[in-house]
């Protein structure tokens, strides 16, 4: 039983900047928690503090309850898996997984090492590498040894810092199925720093989205998708990313580039006072009008398509748009939390393969206005965040991660009957 808790963790550097800033946690015993976020929010260097390579500014770290700031790594008993492999290039794969053993000077018998090497190429597929060296391996082959070194020190937690970025995107997906079946299996504690917003939401039992040191939203997968806490956490997650309209406020009418949404006085007290907000709407939440049967309440609009992309099981379209100026500055702000580049204003819509859409064409389109964000402009808050349905799904996710484990554990039991 492995719990992890992160109590108001700061990490100041020579300078004073705050790379860490104000973290707190509780990850439960078997959870996979992902720490997700662009370039320099902190994330890896979170995880160096709770491996203990580096040191914790203020606030508590506790393992199980044992506050454990002031141990050395070699005490905390946690197992890191890197992003570079860090393989010994003389030694067979099966010296470099059993290495950690070789360390405890006697301490494990050749024939318990012999035992665990063994477990740990079972549960990754690497018998018939055994005998070879790194450099005749494939990258996700070395990525799977560098797991089975963490595999077999039966450390209290598993943490990887990027363990994908170095491989090919094909490759990249068939190491997450990897690692979710290895954890699974396992059911071990595990943290999982990545920046790639796919491995999160495959992967994770739940995010933390870190933006600049803090963390904007701990949840589900599902939840941060559905119900996101502000406009960077929407932004962030989902790919393509969610369209931000800016819309004016006339009355009960939100004006968009495209159309207008009415809504009624509950939502009317949300946004009192305000001349301008901002409309998240997923790509995937627009259809094309000529295919597609819309719902009683559909918005319908049409517009002119600039450039379209046919992948085989869906079209994209992008429509571009004059932006308020009002609300500009704000989405640079985001384009630039987000890593992005600036790139022009457009709304990306994600259609059936079937969608006869071209470019250089207006088109007609609808969406249900039920399933719009609205966000305050200024804090970027979500004013539509539903807490009731978040909550639901937290603990249908919780259910979900609990019935995972007891399957894994109930198939193991089964193997090795």
């Amino acid at each position: 039983m492995t719990s992890i808790e992160m109590k108001n963790i700061v990490k100041r550097y020579g300078d004073g900047f705050p790379a860490v800033n104000d973290v707190s946690m509780s990850i439960a015993d078997g959870e996979f928690m992902i720490l997700v976020g662009p370039s320099g929010c902190g994330k890896s260097t979170l995880l160096r503090m709770v491996v203990g390579l580096e040191d914790i500014t203020s606030g508590d770290l506790l393992i199980d309850g044992k506050k454990v700031n002031d141990l050395a790594p070699r005490d905390r008993n946690l197992s890191m898996v890197f992003q570079n492999y860090a393989l010994y290039p003389h030694l067979t794969v099966y010296e470099n997984i059993a290495f950690p053993l070789r360390l405890t000077k006697g301490a494990v018998s050749e024939d318990e090492i012999k035992r665990r090497v063994g477990e740990a190429a079972d549960v990754l597929e690497l018998n018939d590498h055994l005998d070879r060296k790194p450099a005749n391996l494939s990258g996700g082959q070395r990525q799977r040894v560098a797991m089975g070194r963490a595999i077999v020190r039966d450390a209290d937690a598993f943490l990887f810092d990027e363990p994908l970025s170095n491989l090919d995107a094909k490759l990249r997906g068939q190491m997450r199925t990897e690692i979710a079946r290895m954890q699974r299996r396992l059911g071990q504690t595990t943290i999982y720093v990545t920046h790639d917003q796919t491995e999160a939401m495959t992967l994770g039992d739940r995010v933390t989205v870190l933006k600049k040191g803090i963390v904007q939203q701990i949840a589900s997968p599902r939840e941060l998708y559905e119900q996101p806490v502000n406009l960077f956490v929407a932004g962030f997650i989902g790919s393509p990313p969610m369209n931000f309209l800016p819309a004016r406020v006339e009355g009960n009418v939100l004006k968009l580039p495209f159309c207008e949404v009415s809504f009624g006085e509950e939502f009317a007290a949300k946004i009192a006072g305000k001349e301008l907000v901002i409309v998240g709407l997923r790509p995937e939440f627009v259809k094309d009008a000529a295919i597609q049967e819309p719902g009683p309440n559909a918005i319908h609009f049409d517009a002119d398509v600039d450039v379209t992309e046919w992948l085989g099981n869906e079209l994209y379209a992008y429509i571009p748009f004059e932006a308020d100026e009002a609300a500009q500055h704000k989405l640079d702000e985001l384009d630039r939390d987000l890593d992005g580049e600036g790139m022009r204003t457009q709304m990306v819509v994600n259609l059936e393969a079937r969608s006869r859409v071209k470019e250089g064409q207006r088109s007609s389109f609808f969406f249900d206005p039920m399933l719009m964000h609205v966000f305050d402009p200024e804090s970027g808050e979500n004013l539509t965040r539903n807490d009731e349905a978040a909550a639901q799904i937290a603990a249908e996710s919780e259910e979900d991660r609990k019935r995972a484990l007891e399957r894994a554990k109930r198939l193991e039991a089964e193997a090795s009957a």
